[in-house]
């Protein structure tokens, strides 16, 4: 009996490291084939991050991370979720994050970046036949931006603004179009997409009208993790250097 207890506990042992051994890529130091990157997104900003045709996450992040995590070895796992949760879910709910992100100061507190894979601006968008044109424009205008996005930094930063915030762009652009805000601060490509879909109804104005600055996005990761840092700063330029890269922009964000 005793000889029957020991060998179910080591059978126990065995069973419990086994499930460790499946942790996520933040807690594993292998990089090899069949770990599990936990991704978060939000796919609510198109063209980088939408819900496809098949109810999943898609878009130019979304393909992008899934290349790296085919370089790196790793099996990426898609968990869509509201932006303003992304920094604090690293480390604890996801490994990383890709969603439009912007590497800011305030943010680098909180989680590293990998190198940058794109450069935007911010776009504003109006109501057809608006007289708003530059930045001295935006002054006391009730402004609708994404929750947690570089557009209500500016945005809070305007003398006299009244900041909208919304858990999608989309809604924000909807308000607008219903007259419940004056304008929408929000990524270029965003901007254009939506743009596109409501054409009779809003304006995209480029953001250098309004002094914006250009900014860069980058992959979120757990503070001080260098080794998941390199491996998909490896990635990423082994992506761009083999042209997969301008595949994905030609595909996602220049078709």
């Amino acid at each position: 009996m005793k000889k029957k207890i020991i060998a179910v506990a080591l059978t126990a042992v065995v069973a419990l490291g086994s499930l460790v051994g499946c942790g996520s890529a933040s807690n594993s130091s292998s990089g090899s084939t069949g770990e599990t990157l936990v991704v978060g997104t939000n796919a609510a900003f198109p063209p980088f991050e939408y819900v496809g045709d098949d109810g999943k996450p898609d878009g130019f992040d979304v393909a992008l991370i899934k290349a790296i995590g085919e370089k790196a070895g790793f099996e990426v796992q898609i968990q869509d979720m509201e932006f303003d949760s992304l920094v604090s879910s690293i480390g604890n709910k996801i490994d990383v994050a890709i969603a439009g992100m912007t590497v800011t100061e305030e943010r680098k507190k909180t989680v590293d970046f990998s190198d940058s894979y794109y450069e935007a601006v911010q776009d504003v968008i109006v109501a057809k036949g608006s007289n708003i044109a530059t930045a001295d424009d935006l002054k006391g205008l009730k402004i609708g931006v994404q929750l947690g996005t570089t557009g209500e930094f500016i945005a809070d930063e305007i003398e006299g603004a009244e900041v909208a915030a919304y858990n999608k762009a989309v809604d924000a652009v909807n308000d607008l179009n219903n007259g419940r805000v004056d304008c929408v601060i929000v990524d270029k490509n965003p901007a254009e997409v939506f743009g596109a879909q409501f054409p009779d109804q809003v304006d995209v104005l480029p953001g250098t009208n309004f002094d914006f600055e250009p900014e860069n996005y980058a992959i979120a990761l757990p503070k001080g993790n260098t080794e998941l840092a390199e491996k998909i700063n490896a990635a990423l330029k082994a992506l761009k250097e083999d042209g997969t890269y301008d595949s994905l922009v030609k595909k996602y964000i220049e078709e």
